[in-house]
């Protein structure tokens, strides 16, 4: 069984305070928080999510705020870089942008496309890239309109404590393509409009830890239920641990750790963020699983609360 990847699903990670986290991903990057519910393995902890209009997957990136908490190490078995992608013509924009909120940003160039790199406020690694692909992202925020609007995920750089083993799951078992080498990055590609790109590191930089300012896990697309346990068969026939399916709400999901040590779940693109709460009013509050329900009030009491407001 051959099977090939669509791309990225969504991206996890650790911050700090909710509101700085909001304020930045809403206030300054025009995301919408498309759902705020909590982490099921921690109720007590925010799981905070933020994509385009419709929370399509591809470009959801999610949070475990927790504010005082210890900062991490960007460095082997992470991802080390998100990458949103933007309409052509708009990088302009994200310059003036990202300098009236006072991001330091640097520009660079990697296989042949330019990029601006800046960190959000609790040291995660951001970088915004031009490119057609995509459809835009219909939702408006502030200033942040849909002609210049993040439409996705542009992609990921990885860092592995073993690149040539990530480049060979990469390649062989998750069915990228590799398509081109430069300096120290190996590029490899999907099917995908939007979180089609990867872009793997062949150096170490020292291991990383886990904490505020770093990404816990990266997730691909299964397109349903069947095609997730096609994949949890077709992984582990490459002897890969791979978990049980666990019930997340909004998608189901499957983890298992590649050899470079970075955590990777494969996601199913249903039901998606709009069966609990209306597509016009997603995100708008604390949204509960079932076992947790009964205890909301207790939840209520120990989550710090948090506004989505326009900083324009």
């Amino acid at each position: 069984m051959s099977k090939k990847t669509m791309g990225i699903h969504h991206i996890t990670a650790i911050v700090g305070h909710p509101q700085e986290n909001v304020d930045f991903y809403a206030g300054v990057l025009g995301l919408r928080l498309v759902k705020q519910t909590v982490n099921f393995d921690d109720p007590e902890t925010y799981h905070l999510y933020f994509g385009d209009g419709g929370g399509k997957p591809g470009t959801i990136i999610t949070f475990f705020p927790e504010a005082g908490a210890r900062q991490g190490i960007i460095g082997d078995g992470q991802v080390g870089v998100t990458s949103y992608v933007v309409p052509k013509g708009a990088m302009g924009f994200w310059e003036k942008r990202l300098g009236t909120f006072n991001i330091a940003y640097t520009k660079m160039t990697r296989f042949g496309e330019q990029y601006l790199e800046f960190d959000d406020p609790h040291g995660l690694h951001l970088e915004i890239v031009e490119r057609e692909e995509g459809e835009l992202n219909t939702w408006s925020f502030g200033e942040v309109t849909p002609n210049v609007a993040i439409k996705g995920f542009g992609g990921a750089v990885l860092l592995s404590a073993q690149p040539s083993k990530t480049a060979e799951l990469l390649e062989q078992v998750m069915g990228l393509e590799r398509i081109e080498e430069e300096g120290d990055f190996v590029r490899f590609r999907s099917s995908a409009e939007i979180g089609n790109v990867i872009d793997l590191k062949l150096t170490s930089i020292g291991r990383g830890q886990m904490g505020v300012g770093t990404v816990h896990h990266i997730a691909w697309r299964a397109s349903d239920d069947q095609d997730q346990l096609d994949w949890k068969e077709h992984v582990s026939r490459y002897g890969y641990g791979v978990t049980p399916v666990q019930d997340r709400n909004y998608f189901n999901a499957i983890y298992f750790r590649e050899h470079g040590e970075i955590l990777f779940e494969i996601a199913t693109d249903p039901p998606g963020f709009a069966h609990d709460e209306s597509k016009e009013t997603m995100g708008e509050k604390l949204m509960l699983p079932k076992q947790y329900e009964s205890n909301r009030k207790q939840i209520e009491r120990v989550l710090l609360s948090f506004e989505v407001k326009e900083l324009d």
